[in-house]
């Protein structure tokens, strides 16, 4: 034991709560005549182990390929292929900017970068089904493209600055493994919208000027949901319980 000069000094290490207060409480026993106490406690995310990255990566990889899987099925080779090419285009944009800024990739950032991929493919799910409903309205390709667009706009707007503004509060109010989250949440919402709005209107421009065949749907799913009205006003006491 050496002398305690200036007049304080400080216990450092991986404590909890519990253990810093059974700590302070020991030395408070003692003979020193200054007593102890816990000045602060600051709350550190570690980042991940070898084990907690390959199964989050496993549990990424394994959602995106059925995504990509899905969006080919649902909506076409067409479609859904343009869809995925955003979608892929979305993840590599993401990883970049966090390269670039130096982020260390957490288990709640793999939880952002997922649910990112949700958010980027809702929006492309909004601007299909606004332009097959124009379809069924008998309007041309090239018009019901520009019409879908034009009608889901406002739409995926909405969803994404409201999730944007949640984003926000949590890397503000947020600490440690929060504010990885909602890094990588925010930085996401961005590189979807310029994923979902603006390359793939250039691929769907590039392909009508090529005479390219584009179908927004498949034999299975042409109809689905077609017409359906869900009286969601009426029938807010069953949605409620």
């Amino acid at each position: 034991m050496g002398e305690i000069t200036g007049g304080n000094t400080e216990i450092t290490g991986d404590f909890t709560i519990d253990e810093a207060n059974d700590l302070a409480n020991i030395l408070k026993s003692g003979k020193m005549p200054a007593p102890a106490r816990i000045v602060s406690d600051t709350i550190i995310g570690p980042t991940l182990g070898k084990e907690a990255i390959n199964s989050g990566m496993v549990s990424f990889v394994i959602s995106f390929v059925i995504v990509l899987a899905y969006m080919i099925f649902y909506y076409s080779k067409s479609a859904g292929t343009i869809a995925d090419i955003a979608l892929v285009a979305n993840i590599f944009l993401i990883m970049g900017i966090l390269a670039s800024l130096g982020s260390i990739l957490t288990l709640p950032g793999i939880a952002g970068i997922v649910l990112t991929m949700g958010m980027s493919v809702d929006a492309n799910v909004l601007i299909f089904e606004r332009i097959r409903e124009e379809l069924r309205a008998g309007k041309g390709m090239k018009l019901a493209i520009a019409d879908g667009y034009k009608g889901a706009l406002s739409a995926i707007l909405d969803s994404n600055v409201t999730t944007l503004l949640t984003g926000v509060v949590l890397y503000v109010f947020g600490t440690g493994p929060i504010k990885g989250f909602a890094t990588t949440l925010v930085i996401g919402i961005f590189t979807s919208l310029f994923c979902a709005i603006y390359i793939t209107r250039l691929i769907y421009e590039w392909q009508l000027k090529r005479n390219a065949k584009l179908t927004f749907s498949i034999k299975i799913t042409a109809n689905n949901l077609k017409d359906t009205k869900i009286d969601f006003i009426g029938k807010r006491k069953i949605f409620y319980a």
